[in-house]
């Protein structure tokens, strides 16, 4: 129990760490101009991705609220906006739905954001922010957009007033489009309109950030105005007049729910992940992804306390505080209490909001994504056949299965190939003395043979997986009628990754050329690869002098190597 506790209080105190770095610095008037519109944006957004996952969409408002002051506090990227986004709702969604459990009440909302926080949180004191970088962009490119795709096939009942039936996202698209006699009219209009004012707000530079905001407005306006048959807000949600309240877990959900908050806090921080390298801090601090993930383990922590369904960074919604002058972290935190004093005075008005125009707005955001990753695909299209093939099957993973089998999927598929792409590029590359002496590749694969009575030297390129070992074993020299020949390999890259099979190749190799009355000698043989090598008994059968150790200049061992191959062969 003492270790436990010893244990418990280093990564707590590792995650304080992590989020106390960061300088606060004093809020400007662009800040607070940013954070009112970043806040006014929450209403439609967060509203909308609740509604599409079949939460309360007033906890999708709410997680404007907590989680963007507690994470904008503490985050190293200054600017990241920190709240619910639509990949976080749609895998939040799939995680309560397999579990059984009712996404309308509050205890399992509160349970899975809370699980959400501390295994983010858990994963920054651990620093394991190193983890995402083995998800391809490929893989990332199929899921984001198939997430792209669910977004917009959320909303095709609001939008249109048909909800189009399908078992996954393709067939529902289809037959929302084929069967345009089922769309209703009222609706159908309102959704357009909307659309409509967005395109006309964006051709003004000063709404441009704000346009979605603008389409809210004005046309939530004239549908009242109008008197217009159309679902409201209300008819799915009253907002109360009041600051969020405290919520409990449900602590009897926790058990069904700890593995799927796994897969939403990955979905979370691999979408905040991008937030960084596109949102560069303005005042010229560095970011830090560890530091960044236990910021939003704690938003999330915090949040998951006061009705927020689980956030993570969000590009579009830092997009817009940084479109809209921000400058510092504070533009974050007044966008959550501006919310909150929205809320407070002015709910009733947000029930008012009509659905086809959340419908029309995630239509459009929706379109946006799937646009904007156009040069992603045509990368991905123009890279290699597997990486096109990854990029596929994550997203028809992604349009038709659980999103938390589409994570799981995808993180197999990018080692998948990062073992494939791996195992392509290693093998063996040719040495030999040009006319001054130094050591140079003669661009020739090695040879078919090891010819007898001579050196024969290679360099080893590679990353020692089990995969590549056969193809490696097919470029080195046949040992028949190898007598007095020596093969020198130059093993200075191979990786401290201990690798039995790799291991298991030159024991063969090195008996079957010693059979012929050969000798094989590793040459650059780093520390730890040659106390695994002494380790396993290879050392003594290949001859203590047939390992050499690396040395701080490069090309050292190999030239002692050659000598005593030289001097080894003279006396056979």
């Amino acid at each position: 129990m003492t270790d436990l506790a010893g244990r418990v209080h280093k990564l707590t105190s590792r995650a304080r760490r992590l989020t106390t770095r960061p300088r606060w610095g004093r809020p400007t008037g662009a800040d607070v101009t940013a954070g009112m519109v970043t806040g006014l944006f929450s209403i439609p957004e967060g509203m909308a991705y609740a509604s599409i996952a079949g939460f309360n969409p007033v906890a999708g408002l709410y997680a404007g609220v907590v989680p963007p002051i507690l994470g904008s506090l503490a985050a190293p990227t200054v600017l990241m906006v920190t709240t619910l986004t639509s990949a976080i709702a749609l895998t939040g969604q799939s995680v309560v739905s397999d579990a059984g459990l009712d996404p309308h009440a509050g205890g399992t909302v509160a349970a899975l954001t809370v699980l959400v926080g501390a295994v983010m949180l858990l994963m920054g004191a651990l620093r394991l922010g190193v983890v995402l970088s083995f998800v391809s962009n490929a893989v990332m490119t199929g899921f984001s957009t198939g997430i792209a795709l669910q977004i917009v096939t959320g909303v095709l009942g609001d939008a249109s007033g048909y909800k189009p039936p399908g078992h996954n996202k393709l067939l529902q698209l289809w037959n929302w489009l084929t069967g345009i006699g089922n769309w209703k009219l009222a609706p159908t209009l309102v959704a357009a309109a909307t659309i409509a004012v967005w395109a006309l707000a964006r051709t003004v530079r000063r709404l441009e950030p704000v346009a979605l905001l603008v389409a809210m407005v004005l046309v939530s306006v004239a549908v009242a105005l109008l008197g217009a048959d159309v679902e409201l807000v209300r008819d799915i949600a009253r907002i109360p007049a009041a600051l969020p309240g405290l919520s409990l877990p449900d602590w009897s959900a926790m058990p069904h729910l700890l593995g799927g908050a796994l897969s939403v806090a990955l979905v979370a921080l691999a979408q905040a992940a991008g937030v960084s390298p596109s949102m560069p801090n303005p005042d010229g601090s560095r970011s830090d992804v560890n530091g960044d993930f236990a910021a939003q383990g704690l938003a999330n922590l915090g949040g998951g306390l006061f009705q927020a369904l689980p956030s993570g960074g969000s590009l579009s919604r830092t997009g817009v505080a940084a479109g809209a002058g921000a400058r510092t972290r504070w533009a974050g935190v007044i966008s959550g209490v501006f919310l909150a004093l929205v809320v407070l005075v002015a709910g009733k008005l947000a029930e008012r909001i009509p659905m086809p125009v959340i419908g029309g707005l995630i239509l459009v955001v929706g379109g946006e994504l799937i646009w904007g990753k156009r040069a992603d695909v045509a990368l991905v299209l123009r890279t290699s056949g597997l990486s096109t093939a990854a990029m596929a099957v994550t997203f028809a993973a992604t349009t038709q299965l659980p999103l938390q089998q589409a994570i799981v999927i995808g993180a197999v598929l990018s080692l998948l190939l990062y073992c494939v792409q791996a195992a392509r590029q290693s093998g063996f590359v040719a040495l030999e003395r040009d006319h001054e002496g130094a050591w140079a590749t003669t661009g020739d694969p090695p040879p078919a043979v090891l010819p007898p009575g001579r050196v024969t030297v290679l360099v080893y390129e590679g990353t020692s997986l089990f995969a590549e070992l056969p193809r490696l074993e097919t470029q080195l020299p046949r040992v028949d009628g190898a007598r007095g020949a020596v093969l020198i390999l130059v093993m200075r890259t191979a990786p401290d990754v201990p690798s039995s099979a790799m291991l298991k190749l030159i024991r063969r190799y090195a008996n079957s050329l010693h059979a012929q009355g050969g000798r094989l000698v590793l040459a650059g043989v780093q520390p730890a690869f040659a106390a695994l090598l002494a380790r396993t008994g290879i050392t003594a059968e290949l001859g203590d002098s047939a390992v050499v150790p690396a040395e701080p200049a490069l090309l050292a061992p190999l030239d002692r190597a050659a000598e005593e191959a030289r001097q080894w062969i003279a006396t056979r």
